[in-house]
């Protein structure tokens, strides 16, 4: 029995990094030649091939923030797109608004690795119960079905006593949506008294997945996995049978940054997820998903050899605003890079007094007065607010991901 999607699951690490190297090279090129936002953005690059995956950070971050401004100024897809138009298939609309397109490409959003991990295998009947209203969800369950070769109730959200009568009459054997709805469905079952254990297994997304929801569900015989995907860049990673983290899809390149930067941390250390997609037909790169996530050390005891992540942590995007005056991450991190000794910072922004108060938490090996007047100096100008300064020992700050923490509290 095939236990692998396809021999790309087990490369070796040496493989899949030149592999790597070859297809963002040739990403990169395509970029800047076929789009007009990258003509611009990567007029520098040289087409040279990279040598080290370390390089991709000498480029500039697309952040997901900027889309609607793009889509604004170069109507209706930002310049970012490089397709011809008859290949185009859908374009969706998220709130801002946010246009999202597909192309005519097989599994264009590569969901159907995720199902077969998740145990889909050609034949089954799914009922695909997410939404297929503006949002590409319900598109991207179909497509990745379709490649594996299952059939598909488009059956969507809501209308929980149809959901239950179609799985009553017509047995699927798979779910794919969120879990929580599928919770819903499952109770629906049960209280029209209606037979739902025709499904065995399911994929789901979109929301939290706690061990305790899990469990029921394998209580009442569904093996259930999620995985991580956006709109603009189909699946980034997905969960395995050992559920161990979530591992790197085959078709993007992740990297974990210090929020507010396009710098990459240590495997481990929390931070915001940027993914570069080897889509020749929207080529986002160094796409700056606003996720928060850490990379797991080792590989999973499944056998999948690609990297993986710790899941959804929260979000990165973590502005504040202090006395009239928004503060982002992007100005913390302008903090430390002006200031060399900080090796960490953590911008804190309490209320005392009736009134706000920040405070810069500095992870520094050798304190000094001068250090902190410098700091404080620092902060009025790229803060446009006066802040305190205090220094406190190397590897005292949280490990998750916060640059700025906000712990006013109004009475």
């Amino acid at each position: 029995m095939q236990k692998y999607y396809d021999s790309l699951e087990v490369r070796s690490t040496e493989r899949r990094e030149q592999a790597l190297l070859e297809s963002i090279s040739t990403q990169l090129s395509h970029a800047r030649e076929n789009t007009a936002t990258y003509a611009t953005s990567l007029r520098a690059y040289d087409g040279q091939p990279l040598t080290s995956l370390d390089q991709l950070q000498n480029f500039p971050v697309t952040r997901k923030s900027e889309l609607i401004e793009r889509q604004q100024q170069r109507p209706p897809l930002g310049g970012l797109t490089a397709f011809k138009q008859n290949q185009l298939a859908y374009i969706f609309a998220s709130p801002g608004p946010i246009y999202e397109v597909s192309t005519k490409r097989t599994d264009y959003w590569r969901f159907a690795r995720t199902l077969f991990a998740a145990g889909f295998r050609a034949g089954d009947l799914v009922q695909n119960c997410f939404s297929y209203h503006f949002t590409p969800a319900g598109a991207m369950g179909d497509s990745g079905c379709h490649a594996l070769g299952c059939s598909v109730i488009p059956a969507g959200v809501g209308q929980t006593d149809l959901q239950v009568q179609t799985i009553n009459h017509l047995k699927p054997s798979g779910y794919i949506g969120t879990p929580s709805f599928l919770k819903i469905i499952l109770e629906k079952a049960d209280a029209l008294n209606l037979d739902a254990s025709s499904l065995n297994k399911a994929l789901v997304s979109g929301e939290a997945l706690p061990p305790s929801l899990r469990n029921d569900f394998t209580e009442r015989g569904i093996s259930v996995l999620q995985c991580y995907a956006t709109a603009d860049l189909g699946v980034i990673a997905y969960e395995s049978s050992v559920h161990s983290g979530l591992i790197v899809d085959e078709g993007v390149y992740l990297e974990i940054v210090r929020p507010g930067s396009g710098d990459v941390v240590a495997d481990g250390e929390v931070g915001e997820v940027l993914v570069t997609t080897l889509n020749p037909d929207y080529p986002l790169i160094r796409f700056a998903t606003g996720d928060l996530s850490a990379v797991l050390k080792g590989v999973s005891e499944c056998g999948r050899t690609n990297r993986r992540i710790a899941g959804w942590m929260g979000r990165a995007d973590q502005t504040v605003k202090v006395r009239g005056m928004f503060i982002h991450p992007e100005q913390i991190e302008g903090l430390i890079k002006r200031h060399p000794e900080i090796i960490k910072a953590r911008l804190v922004v309490d209320w005392v007094d009736q009134s706000d108060k920040m405070t810069l938490q500095c992870e520094v090996t050798q304190q000094s007065e001068s250090l902190g007047q410098a700091i404080s100096k620092s902060i009025r100008e790229l803060c446009k607010v006066r802040g305190e300064v205090n220094f406190v020992e190397p590897g005292s700050i949280s490990n998750d991901g916060l640059v700025i923490e906000d712990i006013r509290q109004y009475e």
